[in-house]
């Protein structure tokens, strides 16, 4: 265990001096972007001692991976954030414990996230997910809505109960206009967000960015990165 607290340390310290000088070349503030570790696959163990080196955020991708984990980490100080494709079987649960959901994309999950926030007397952080790869369908391979399909469903979720309009989400495509150039799709983001903040002032959280390209979402205006690998290592293949 001590082995596996200093290797998340030194992960962590790296991270940190990362994102500390895209801040500096970028010319913001260190406190103007929030580090989100993504657990996915990694044990309560490791989010228990990412909580013990100061984080206070994580994300997950699968309910059935997240529900018990959360669950087990229960006592610490965390928000944790739900960043996968969501299925509206899975809306009970998430709320059960997320704080944030980042993959928001679609009216009827918006509906079921509301009538479950309200069951359960919770209010529900939302970021919708943007697909700058989306296709005739208006939906991107790894889901999101398309950049015009944005500004309806965020008005959406500022009326829904139980919901909270955070901002925005996106993950860099792999196809498309934007393929290979992440700086540019998350300055699209950032436009988005300009656009959404005319009629929802609140609505500031810009959630881009992950291990291998979180210095030019920073650069590009990115509040929130979310970081797998760099602070947990490789992932172990999922069967």
């Amino acid at each position: 265990m001590t082995e596996r607290r200093d290797e998340l340390a030194g992960n962590l310290a790296k991270v940190e001096r990362r994102i500390a000088a895209a801040c500096e070349a970028a010319g913001r503030k260190r406190e103007e972007v929030t580090l989100i570790v993504v657990t996915k696959t990694y044990p309560a163990s490791d989010v228990r001692i990412l909580s013990e080196l100061g984080v206070r955020h994580v994300a997950e991708n699968r309910d059935q991976d997240a529900a018990p984990k959360a669950a087990a980490c229960a006592d610490l100080p965390l928000s944790w954030h739900f960043v996968g494709q969501l299925q509206t079987n899975k809306v009970r649960s998430v709320v059960g414990y997320a704080h944030t959901v980042q993959s928001v994309d679609r009216s009827r999950l918006v509906t079921a996230l509301s009538k479950e926030a309200v069951r359960q007397e919770r209010e529900l952080g939302c970021l919708i997910q943007v697909a700058l790869d989306a296709g005739v369908s208006g939906r991107g391979e790894r889901g999101g809505v398309s950049p015009d399909g944005v500004e309806e469903l965020a008005a959406l979720v500022a009326g829904a109960p139980g919901l909270r309009l955070d901002g925005l989400m996106t993950v860099a495509p792999l196809t498309g206009e934007y393929a290979g150039r992440q700086q540019a799709a998350f300055e699209r983001l950032m436009e988005l967000s300009t656009s959404v903040r005319g009629a929802h002032p609140a609505a500031t959280m810009v959630s881009a960015g992950m291990s291998a390209d979180l210095e030019q979402a920073v650069a590009a205006g990115a509040t929130h990165v979310r970081v797998g690998t760099a602070v947990l290592g490789v992932r172990p293949r999922l069967g």
